[in-house]
């Protein structure tokens, strides 16, 4: 999927290009909530209805509406109310923003400034599906207007802005599958993504400071083999093509493209007990920055890379029901425009961000052992990993601030994580028609960088554990997370105090499980706790949302 999924790829699929012909006259899914937090509104509905012939036409469209966030207690952390509250005891600066209320600023809690947010989409497809393959194209709009939380002053000479951006995106995709009859190959499937997206940075009184205009193609063929005895396998091509602009004073990147091609191949053979996967991919990426000449902050020039990255796993299965597997890989990451060319203050994370042209690719060489199975009335999976990167790539914190925002640098180092991920589920009782279950999770990373100490933005310990009753018309359910406090920070990081959130829901299914409707009542952060992502830029400025109760009501026909 390209050198970006060093860390892992996340796969987001719509209907919006059918995949297959409903049964019935129309398909209907329909979404309606409410959330107390931000009272937030919250619109969906999608369709899909058989035209004859093979056709199957879909539509969809959401719209949703928030006011600013409620949140468990003050915006600043205690350390940052205590600085804001000594600041507005100095005197008076006549060169200071006169806007600035140092007291005022930690005394905000309860809501959190500036997160209102409206949005609202559209899309639409039409597919042809017949027992070859098929063949689909589709369109969508997405609008969205909101704001970014403050990074409130607390100190003499800091900046103190309210951003709120403006996106629209316009994307056009298609999809052809072709399904053979035997022979080497089983199907081959190319997509291919058209995508036309603008965000304006807009001042206080509406008008527009910065532009962003990014638009990008990305293609991909996926030849998948026939199965032959054991064997099976995918093999492909992939090509990007992104341009990207930042209009205006505040620019933190000059004008961009990005052009990458790769060509990959994942096999499998599993004769069983043993199963074995390989992997191969390797991609060529050329990024430029044709900057203003009205811009001389920027790098102007050209950086190419070859990237090749490879897998190899393996599996045993101890029993027909559990499978211990060892996966050892070698990724290599070419870096991203932003990383290589910004210099210049960013609303969006509300820091100047500086990059580095002279960046190399990133490697890294990992192991993986995992732990997976099932059986009558339980389930376990856990993974144990270590990464040894050569050249990672790190925004460093410097300590100074430009434009009133706190500098980011990029930067490049050796660097070594390692962590584990476990979770397992467990019924405890069949009372009658009910089924009684606990389920628990559990996942921690450990990052340090050569020369540098601990990597920034990396979470802490993190354990959840939860109680589930379902029946045909109700399920309940109460969990407990536990984060614990992070206080191995980078330089000029702050630690995050750790805390204990409990959510709970209720759902009823008023015609069973099997029929159409199903509304939930769930209650997240019930104890109205103040909670802080240590991942998070503005994790000393916004905490998570307090005491957020939902109600939704969905309904499948």
């Amino acid at each position: 999927y390209g050198s970006a999924a060093i860390g892992g790829v996340v796969n987001v699929i719509d209907k919006r290009i059918p995949a297959s012909v409903p049964d019935e006259p129309i398909h209907l899914n329909a979404m309606a909530s409410f959330a107390s937090a931000a009272d937030e509104r919250n619109l969906a509905a999608s369709t899909e209805v058989p035209l004859g012939g093979g056709w199957v036409a879909h539509a969809d469209g959401s719209w949703a509406k928030s006011n600013d966030l409620r949140i468990g207690g003050h915006a600043l952390t205690s350390a940052l109310r205590a600085e804001a509250l000594a600041s507005s005891l100095l005197p008076p600066d006549p060169d200071a923003d006169p806007e600035i209320d140092f007291a005022a600023n930690a005394a905000i809690h309860d809501r959190l400034p500036n997160t209102a947010s409206k949005t609202w989409s559209v899309g639409a497809g039409l597919a042809y599906i017949n027992d070859g393959g098929s063949i689909g194209l589709a369109y969508s709009h997405f609008d969205s207007l909101y704001g970014v939380p403050l990074r409130l002053a607390t100190l003499p000479g800091q900046g103190q802005e309210a951003p709120r951006l403006q996106i629209r995106q316009d994307r056009i995709d298609a999809k052809a599958e072709l399904d053979f009859d035997g022979g080497l190959l089983d199907r081959a499937t190319f997509r291919y993504a058209y995508g036309d997206y603008i965000h304006f940075e807009l001042g206080a009184d509406g008008s527009i400071g910065t532009t962003f205009l990014d638009k990008g193609m990305e293609g991909r063929l996926e030849l998948v083999q026939a199965e032959s005895g054991d064997w099976t396998g995918t093999s492909g091509l992939q090509f990007v093509n992104r341009s990207f602009n930042v209009i205006g004073d505040e620019a933190f990147l000059p004008r961009n493209t990005t052009a990458q091609f790769g060509v990959f191949t994942v096999q499998q053979y599993d004769p069983g007990p043993w199963k074995l996967e390989a992997g191969a991919r390797w991609e060529h990426s050329a990024v430029s920055a044709q900057p203003d000449p009205s811009q001389p902050q920027f790098y102007n020039g050209t950086v190419a890379f070859d990237a090749f990255s490879a897998s190899l796993g393996g599996g045993y299965r101890l029993t027909p029901d559990w499978l211990l597997g060892l996966n050892l890989s070698r990724a290599e990451r070419t870096p991203a425009a932003e990383e290589l060319f910004a210099n210049g203050p960013h609303a969006g994370t509300e820091a100047f961000e500086i990059g580095n042209p002279a960046l190399k690719k990133e490697i890294a060489w990992s192991l993986e052992a995992i732990l997976r199975g099932s059986g009558n009335g339980y389930s376990f999976e856990a993974s144990l990993y270590h990464s040894w990167f050569g050249n990672f790539v790190y925004e460093d914190r410097t300590g100074a601030y430009e434009d009133g925002l706190p500098v980011y640098q990029v930067r490049q180092a050796d660097a070594r994580l390692y962590g584990f991920e476990v979770q397992g589920k467990v019924v405890l009782a069949r009372p009658g028609l009910w089924t009684i279950s606990a389920d628990a999770l559990a996942d921690y990373v450990h990052a340090t960088i050569s020369g540098a100490g601990p990597a920034p933005r990396i979470p802490p310990l993190r354990i959840m554990g939860g109680l589930h009753a379902e029946s045909a018309k109700y399920d309940l359910g109460v969990e407990v997370e536990r984060v614990t406090p992070q206080n191995r920070t980078a330089a000029f990081e702050t630690p995050t105090a750790g805390y204990t959130m409990v959510n709970a829901e209720l759902a009823w299914r008023p015609w069973g499980r099997e029929r159409p409707l199903a509304i939930t009542l769930s209650a997240n952060n019930l104890f109205n706790v103040e909670a802080r992502r240590h991942a998070s830029y503005l994790k000393d400025y916004a905490p998570l949302a307090g005491r957020d109760i939902r109600i939704t009501a969905r309904l499948e026909i």
